[in-house]
């Protein structure tokens, strides 16, 4: 079992695409499994945090302080910029500018540490920037609010990041703990089983992430394509700006820290908002899919040198 989770482990950029195809192709499977995917997020989380290990995320005291900065930096800094510049050019708040603020806004998706994994790097800088990012999202949106008036409530917003950090602590506190006193000490194959899990992981996820695509590219494909052109340029635009100022200024953890940029958990923020705002978010949300889930194939040239 083992030499096949560590063969997946060895493919595993196939497998993400093969979640994505099986997402496109089997809109009932998707539908099917969308009401586990908190389930399944932290089941993606205790694999994450087993493999890591308690003593590698939590690293030293300046590492710590670097992962607060850059959160600062990605949540709170870039949305509010792109927000003021907005207001100074008299440029409406249309569906894609809310897009792209929600994206700079958001914290960390729960799987950036994995694809971090794929492309070979050190997983720990992404997973702290996760959980503390998550962590802050209560402090670090309420001055993004005070910018969008599209915003409803600001409390349901809140109410999912408390929610979602909790699901992240307890998933990542018991993969921990199953590292620390049950293998604190993992072998090269079994390491490469657990990344070869967690592909499987991931493909399940993605699949269940897709089901509002299929109908959209029935019903509306030019607004699908749309999106998806917007998705790809939003992702990987935030990686490249992100991973060349911090190769530029000799930042360390360039790659990890580019793969969080890039992608965000802005679905926190859209049980905020009316149904109105909603629609085209949804198709952007199955989206956003994509650039994700080949960050580890298409972006693997640009980071392989670090």
């Amino acid at each position: 079992m083992q030499q096949a989770l560590a063969y997946i482990a060895r493919h595993g950029k196939l497998g993400l695409i093969a979640g994505l195809v099986a997402g496109l192709a089997l809109p009932g499977v998707a539908a099917a499994m969308r009401p586990w995917i908190p389930e399944l997020v932290a089941f993606l989380l205790f694999l994450t945090a087993f493999r890591i290990g308690p003593v590698d995320a939590a690293g030293k005291l300046n590492d710590l302080t670097r992962t607060a900065r850059a959160v600062l930096v990605l949540q709170l800094a870039l949305p509010l910029g792109f927000l003021l510049l907005l207001k100074l050019i008299c440029l409406p708040m249309t569906p894609l500018a809310l897009a792209l603020a929600l994206v700079l806004a958001a914290p960390s998706v729960t799987g950036s540490a994995n694809f971090t994994i794929l492309l070979r790097q050190d997983p720990a800088p992404a997973l702290r920037l996760l959980i503390l990012g998550t962590a802050l999202l209560p402090l670090t949106a309420i001055p993004v609010f005070w910018f969008l008036p599209e915003f409803g409530d600001l409390a349901a917003v809140l109410a999912a990041a408390l929610r979602l950090l909790a699901v992240i602590l307890a998933a990542a506190g018991l993969g921990f703990a199953l590292r620390h006193w049950g293998a604190r000490h993992l072998s090269e194959i079994n390491r490469r089983a657990v990344d070869g899990l967690t592909v499987i992981a991931l493909a399940v996820v993605v699949v269940a992430l897709m089901s509002a695509i299929r109908p959209a590219l029935a019903e509306r494909p030019a607004d699908l394509a749309f999106w998806l052109a917007a998705a790809f340029g939003i992702n990987f635009g935030a990686q490249l700006l992100s991973f060349a100022f911090l190769r530029g200024t000799g930042r360390p953890d360039p790659v990890p820290t580019s793969i969080v940029a890039g992608n965000r958990n802005f679905a926190l923020f859209l049980v905020a908002l009316p149904p109105e705002a909603t629609d085209p978010l949804l198709i952007f949300l199955g989206c956003y899919q994509f650039p994700m889930y080949l960050t580890p194939t298409l972006m693997r040239r640009l980071y392989d040198p670090v």
